[in-house]
């Protein structure tokens, strides 16, 4: 009787698909492995390029960029009558305390003050990194303090005369007048800075989704076209000072273009040439910040590595048109304005209060 053939395959039959499985699973352990070592790989290269990208501003910073602006910062100081040694200067005490700004945009063109076309009253709280942006329409009616001593000079009226009768000191003087609230600096470009800045930054990106353009024959021919994605200093300088439209949407994009730079000058290039833009700065910026001070600011700025939240608003009221054009302000709404002020500058409040006295402001 003949043996019934077995239906198991051979041992060594066996043994080879157990083989094969192990070597498959061996193949597919080893391309696993591979993927994670990858992933790994460049999660460390991506860290550490961050990593680097930081060390790297800050090395350059300290010490490329600080010692080679320091010298120019200084010849842009140009202290006010009573702040002259403010206590405000970078002290160990004092670095990280909320301060006030007063920034002003001038047409001065040679020896002559100007009129300020850009006046921005910021709050600027450093170890919150926000900041708070006032704008005053150019038009506001209001007293312009030291006006009386000036010969010519009418005591109420624009709120720009004032840096055309006195420069720096009178704008500063008017506003702390204007809105109770103190001013501890003070810093002003003219027309040909911003324009060169701009350009040193290699232009900025600005939100225009339609043409901007003067028609009025009152008004200074300018045209932007839209939807470009960098702008130049003249384009820049054309959309802040554009005015067709309302003092609300002129001074947001102010408000815009200052941001703007903001993020400009974040670029690693652009820090790395930021003595060059000093330079082109030159004579058209002035400030009573010192040039410590400034540093210290600016290198805060790099180490956050992102742009200072910011929350604007801007002093409401109406127009109204006597002997000429001007811009009455609503007295409820300064009064809410310095309120807001003092709850900014105070070290001790919460970023709720922040919200609560700036609602319906915020950028």
């Amino acid at each position: 009787m003949k043996n019934k053939q077995s239906t198991h395959p051979p041992a060594s039959f066996a043994l080879s698909r157990i083989e094969k499985k192990k070597v498959k699973k061996n193949k597919i352990s080893k391309k696993m492995k591979i993927w994670y070592i990858s992933i790994a790989t460049l999660l460390l290269v991506g860290l550490g390029s961050f990593i680097f990208r930081k060390e790297l501003m800050i090395f350059g910073f300290n010490n490329v960029v600080a010692p080679t602006i320091e010298h120019t910062l200084k010849e842009s100081y140009v202290p006010l009558e009573d702040t002259e040694e403010s206590g405000l200067q970078a002290t160990s005490e004092n670095k990280g305390r909320p301060f006030s700004i007063l920034l002003l945009g001038t047409d001065q063109r040679g020896k002559e003050n100007g009129l300020s076309d850009s006046i921005i009253y910021t709050v600027i709280r450093p170890e919150d990194h926000k900041a708070l942006l006032v704008s005053i329409p150019r038009d506001s009616y209001t007293e312009i303090i030291g006006a009386e001593n000036i010969k010519g000079a009418r005591k109420e009226t624009k709120i720009n005369a004032a840096h055309s009768y006195g420069g720096p000191q009178m704008s500063v003087d008017t506003v702390k007048n204007l809105l109770n609230a103190p001013i501890d600096y003070y810093a002003t470009i003219n027309f040909n800075g911003l324009v060169g800045v701009t350009d040193a930054l290699g232009g900025v990106v600005l939100p225009i989704t339609k043409v901007i353009e003067n028609k009025s024959p009152d008004h200074e021919k300018l045209r932007v076209e839209p939807n470009k994605p960098i702008y130049s200093g003249k384009e820049a300088l054309m959309y802040v000072r554009y005015r067709e439209d309302s003092d609300f949407k002129r001074t947001e994009r102010q408000r815009i273009f200052l941001k703007a730079a903001l993020d400009r000058m974040k670029r690693i290039d652009n820090i790395l040439n930021i003595q060059n833009i000093i330079e082109i700065a030159g004579s058209n910026f002035k400030t009573n910040m010192k040039s410590d001070f400034i540093l210290d600011l600016a290198k805060k700025v790099i180490l956050e590595g992102r742009t200072p939240e910011i929350t604007s608003h801007m002093l409401q009221g109406e127009g109204k048109h006597t002997d000429q054009w001007y811009y009455i302000l609503d007295e409820n709404d300064v009064k809410r304005t310095h309120d807001m002020i003092g709850i900014w500058l105070n070290p001790e409040s919460t970023e709720a209060e922040l919200i609560t006295a700036s609602k319906d402001d915020a950028a």
